[in-house]
């Protein structure tokens, strides 16, 4: 009997091509190409495609927690001021 790619053969598939990657966190990180399938790390680039737009919209500005971004708006309204003591809103009303 020969054995094809089916059913027979799945039972003999036991190695793991891929592992958990260190940037993106997903199973794609390839371990013989030590390259991930999804983020392309180690590469400095993240790995996108404009024929992948459910993809980018995954992982756009916006999916995570804006650290940085979202005091932006209230620092951008002071004018960036830095090192400043704040002006006391009892002397503003008067």
């Amino acid at each position: 009997m020969v054995v094809g790619k089916g059913t027979a053969s799945f039972g003999k598939r036991h190695n793991k091509t891929h592992t958990i990657c260190r940037r993106c966190g997903k199973r794609s990180f390839h371990i013989q190409k030590s390259k991930c399938a999804s983020c392309a790390y180690p590469s400095a680039h993240m790995r996108s495609y404009n024929w992948g737009t459910k993809a980018q919209r995954r992982r756009t500005t916006g999916t995570g927690r804006c650290r940085y971004l979202k005091t932006l708006p209230r620092k951008f309204k002071n004018g960036f001021r830095e090192g400043q003591s704040a002006v006391s809103q009892k002397k503003r009303a008067a």
